[in-house]
């Protein structure tokens, strides 16, 4: 059950991502009558195609500023270019857009007019990584879906600014520079279906607080974050995928139960400081504690007690699920303990 819940999970995420690359593919075949039509409101500097009438690409053409956005687009390509501002007006007819991707431009906070974004009531998708914000730009539409800001240098998340993404599934904020006090505990009010929250290569100490409670992907790694608070878990619990790979975590940094939750399937902890294997859950399918300071495995106290609860005696007959060890990078020496194998006989990798 857990391993099909992982690929489950994993398969949604991946088609989600494949969705996202792949809306160039998504035909609507135009009558050769209409072609004119088309011709006639695209953009001169832009390119539209008769083949995908939806869409208009205006990537890569030096552009400093924003066409005129006809009414019948839905996707709009206008990434790597010399765009700084984002005004109302070239988006007055685009009553349609679901997809923006404004990636490699020079767009500040101040260059975003207050309502050009918020008032396009269908965008899914807003693509503004590699730009020059210093905050997460405010006010979005409700119907947004993903907001990607990726490697800019938001520093600040202004209160409110996510109280009514209520759709907001992804919110990838990596590479940017977020210190501790950029969050408060309402920060991520509002986000009650948001799945995968991105934070990594920020300047994070301390894990973010009041996180919302479906998320299920959370990526932190590349900061410097030295403890968990106890319990800290209890308020995301559909966490699945937990990344914490290049932090400064110790033994002691660590709540008691260390990553012992059920929900927990994919645990990432690489390059940190621990010296010994922290507790985990039967649940849990992948491990990676490479390149810490562990000297030694004990396949017995390692090994984690299969959950009594009703209806789990089947999916745990053959006992934890774990599948996937990585343990290379310590100073533990070959060959593998027997009495880890005893315990997770489910295993189909382990680099020791």
């Amino acid at each position: 059950m857990a391993g099909t819940g992982y690929f489950i999970i994993l398969a949604l995420f991946v088609a989600n991502v494949a969705c996202t690359r792949i809306a160039r593919q998504v035909y609507e075949v135009t009558h050769p009558d209409e072609w004119t039509s088309l011709s006639f409101d695209c953009p001169p500097e832009c390119f539209c195609p008769p083949s995908f009438p939806n869409a208009l690409y205006c990537e890569n053409r030096g552009l400093k500023e924003i066409p005129s956005i006809p009414s019948r687009i839905w996707y709009l390509y206008l990434e790597n270019n010399l765009i700084k501002t984002i005004p109302e007006k070239p988006f007055v007819n685009a009553t349609q857009l679901r997809w923006i991707n404004l990636n490699k431009n020079k767009i500040t906070n101040y260059g975003i007019e207050r309502g050009a974004l918020s008032q396009l009531k269908k965008l899914l998708f807003l693509f503004l990584e590699d730009n020059e914000l210093e905050e997460v730009p405010a006010p979005l539409p409700r119907s947004l879906e993903q907001l990607q800001l990726a490697r800019n240098k938001v520093s600040r998340i202004p209160q409110g600014t996510f109280s009514n993404l209520e759709n907001l599934t992804l919110l990838d904020l990596q590479h940017n520079k977020l210190l501790d006090n950029a969050f408060q505990r309402d920060t991520f009010k509002g986000l009650k279906n948001l799945i995968q929250l991105n934070m990594a290569q920020n300047a994070l100490r301390n894990m973010p607080p009041r996180l919302p409670a479906n998320t299920m992907q959370l990526f932190l790694d590349n900061n410097s974050i030295e403890g968990i608070p106890e319990n800290y878990f209890n308020v995301i619990p559909k966490v699945a995928f937990l990344r914490l790979n290049h932090n400064k975590l110790s033994d002691a940094g660590l709540p008691t139960s260390g990553f012992d939750v059920s929900s927990i399937l994919d645990l990432q902890l690489s390059h940190n400081r621990l010296t010994k294997v922290p507790r985990i859950s039967a649940h849990l399918e992948h491990l990676h504690l490479d390149h810490n300071r562990i000297r030694s495995v004990n396949g017995s106290m390692m090994c984690p007690a299969s959950p009594a609860v009703a209806g789990m005696h089947d999916t745990f007959s053959d006992g934890p699920r774990l599948r996937y060890l990585r343990l290379d990078g310590n100073e533990i020496k070959p060959p593998i303990p027997m009495d880890l194998m005893v315990c997770f006989r489910l295993l189909q990798y382990v680099v020791i």
